[in-house]
């Protein structure tokens, strides 16, 4: 029978979840963004789609477009899931979403089990693959008698070697402001079996080298890996750490950008005109002359990789810029959005790497799982097809009535893992697994 789906957002991760949902389902979509025309071409004609112009704090609006539909989609901002979450609680509708659960959320935990609804989030790359990929090894150890004593887990989405040609070996494929926001996060991680916290100033001069496959990475911790210590049944666990990988060399960039005050949601002055003017406000330069003052701020040579890479990306420049309505931090993702975005054909890669010690009562496995994906020339990048795709799978065993969960999710249960996984597999996301015995 078929059923409404309501998708929330049209933006880069959304095309490959309306396609496999075309493809694979019965079921209509309406596709709802604040720009029309970007639904309008995520649903291309299909005589299943509609597209809706919706402004999401328009509760009104946005709760007559829940309450005709069977399912929600969030692909929004994660700021706007609990917004979306309370209206699926009054009109009584389930909600999926790829976003790290958040405090607010996780408040509606009760009342949608009360109701029999399922909020299921953190069903995406990362969160969701990772978790998936790693309860589905865990659960293996545990049930073959072992202990899981050091799990480590990284994750990274990069241009592929062809196409990382800019001098901070990256390009983004999802929000250019999430991603430098993510430099302002602390970090929380198990080692040695204490808690060990990292402040946000801390973080980017707590980075390590790391090979995944051929290729060499460095890894920063991602946020708070604690809770995952009982989330995915890890007592007493000696090492337990979730990172984020970028190309070597990245936490230099992040950090000089730091130390001038670029990463600051702090509103623009209406005088500043450029990005030379602005790097002077934020750290009180002479804009005539803001090269030698950025030089002699940050401590570094004429020739150093900080500066010829500020100076490629355009931050001595005196060119007018409107910088209205906007904060620093709006400006500089702005900048880097159109310097270091994908060109036409060029591939973006996704590495995701579990390594596990595992413990049993006569040896102990290192246990190695690996997943290295790359975008499609011209077509779905990786990033936007690990993040969508096992949504868009989660989606199809919902309406079907194969996961019969309520409550607030994250898919470490067997009854979401197992399928999502195959199918993932089918579509060409496969791990490679390696085990060594000690």
């Amino acid at each position: 029978m078929s059923k409404q789906v309501l998708v929330l957002g049209a933006g880069l991760v959304s095309q490959p979840l309306i396609d496999y949902l075309f493809e694979n389902t019965t079921h209509e979509l309406v596709v709802a963004d604040v720009q029309a025309e970007n639904a309008r071409q995520a649903i291309n004609g299909h005589k299943r789609g509609r597209a809706s112009e919706l402004d999401v704090t328009d509760e009104a609006a946005l709760g007559a477009l829940i309450s005709t539909c069977d399912l929600v989609v969030s692909l929004l901002p994660y700021t706007l899931h609990a917004l979306v979450a309370r209206q699926c609680i009054h009109h009584g509708k389930s909600m999926v979403n790829a976003s790290y659960v958040s405090e607010e959320l996780r408040s509606l935990d009760a009342e949608a089990r009360e109701k029999g609804l399922l909020f299921l989030c953190e069903i995406g790359l990362d969160p969701g693959i990772d978790h998936m990929s790693a309860m589905q090894i865990i659960h293996d150890v545990q049930s073959r008698g072992g202990r899981i004593k050091e799990f480590v887990s990284v994750c990274g989405g990069l241009p592929a070697p062809d196409a990382n040609d800019n001098p901070f070996g990256y390009k983004f494929s999802w929000s250019p402001k999430g991603v430098l926001l993510a430099g302002n996060n602390s970090a929380r991680y198990i080692s040695e079996g204490d808690v060990k916290e990292i402040s946000a100033d801390e973080l980017f001069h707590s980075t390590t080298p790391m090979q995944v496959d051929s290729f060499e990475f460095e890894a920063y911790p991602n946020r708070d890996s604690t809770s995952y210590e009982q989330v995915y049944g890890l007592n007493k666990i000696d090492l337990l750490m979730r990172g984020t990988l970028r190309y070597a060399g990245w936490h230099r960039y992040v950090l000089a950008l730091k130390s001038l005050n670029l990463l600051v949601e702090e509103p623009v002055s209406s005088e500043i005109k450029c990005y030379a003017e602005l790097l002077a406000a934020q750290n009180d330069l002479d804009a005539a002359n803001i090269k030698s003052g950025v030089i002699e701020t940050l401590g570094l040579s004429a020739e150093a990789d900080e500066i010829k890479a500020f100076d490629w990306l355009g931050l001595f420049s005196e060119d007018t810029q409107d910088f209205s309505d906007k904060t620093v931090l709006d400006c500089i993702a702005d900048l880097m959005s159109r310097k270091m975005a994908f060109k036409k054909g060029e591939r973006d890669m996704v590495a995701l790497q579990h390594q596990f010690t595992a413990s049993f009562s006569d040896h102990t496995e290192l246990i190695t799982s690996t997943l290295i994906d790359y975008g499609v020339p011209h077509g779905a990048s990786s990033m936007a097809r690990t993040v969508s795709l096992p949504m868009a799978i989660a989606i199809r065993l919902i309406l079907d009535g194969a996961i019969n969960l309520t409550g607030v999710q994250i898919p470490v249960d067997p009854i979401i893992y197992e399928p999502v996984l195959k199918e993932l597999r089918d579509a060409g996301i496969v791990f490679e697994e390696k085990t060594a015995v000690a």
